[in-house]
């Protein structure tokens, strides 16, 4: 009993430890670690977590410094998943994609931080919905034509870069896209590593030098983090595995849609 229970006091401090060093509230380190956690998760292939990650770390700290903070935690996981399906990655779709979500970012940089919040999230949530919406009905139509069109991926693209750099919401627009074109589950997760690796490290500079959402003290809160974001990602990828591409399809259009009606309360 007393082993256990001075084995108890060792596992409250360090708890107690990390709370400080995140200069966060016990209950709101469980809160952020869960979400790096979940965050793990989501870049091991389980897509459309992206909203609830962003909500928690947004209600734990302010919604700008939160970008900061996520920063490294998805390029960790991103540099995971690139390495792990880089064999089923589907360059042509990310040279179609690439260019607009620059372009998107380049908005969000200079125009986005003008919009007020809560006009922003009402229009993000309401195309979202629509979108997954569209893409549900579309799922279940006997005839399925892929569209080609270059105004579907210079829509997404712009979309996604654009809430890529707000909020790190660019997931929703992605998933909408990599469905669309009937991406099977392994060439959606490996396609989608390599677009956000990409689009990720292009934007880090505009967090350090622009926002400065990026510094020691954020960098720091990152650090403290991505154990959780490695056990998720270990724990996504035998969760991904056992999903069969139908089941895949439509856990994504779940999460899409779950997520446009969070950002729409929250």
């Amino acid at each position: 009993q007393k082993y256990e229970k001075g084995t108890n006091g060792v596992s409250s401090n360090r708890l107690m430890q990390l709370s400080n060093y995140l200069k966060v509230p016990i209950t709101y380190f469980f809160a952020v670690a869960f979400a790096s956690f979940l965050l793990g998760i989501s870049k091991s292939g389980i897509k459309g977590l992206a909203i609830l990650i962003v909500t928690i770390f947004a209600l734990v700290y302010d919604a700008k410094s939160s970008t900061g903070i996520v920063m490294p935690l998805l390029i960790l996981g991103d540099i995971f998943a690139v390495i792990y399906y880089n064999r089923h990655t589907k360059w042509e779709f990310i040279k179609k994609l690439i260019p607009w979500m620059i372009i998107g970012v380049l908005i969000g940089v200079f125009f986005g931080k003008d919009i007020p919040e809560n006009t922003f999230k009402v229009i993000m949530a309401i195309i979202i919905f629509a979108s997954t919406l569209l893409m549900y009905f579309w799922e279940n139509k006997p005839n399925k034509k892929v569209p080609n069109h270059p105004l579907f991926s210079f829509s997404m693209g712009i979309l996604a870069g654009f809430t890529t750099m707000i909020g790190n919401l660019a997931g929703s627009f992605a998933n909408i896209y990599f469905l669309a074109i009937r991406l099977p589950k392994n060439e959606f997760i490996g396609t989608a590593a390599w677009l956000f690796f990409i689009i990720n490290f292009f934007k880090l500079p505009f967090h350090i030098f622009i926002w400065k959402t990026i510094n020691i003290d954020s960098l720091y809160n990152s650090l403290i983090l991505s154990p959780f974001l490695i056990i998720g990602l270990l724990m996504g990828v035998k969760i991904v595995k056992k999903i069969k591409n139908d089941s895949y399809r439509k856990l994504i259009l779940f999460f899409t849609g779950l997520g446009a009606i969070i950002i729409l309360f929250k």
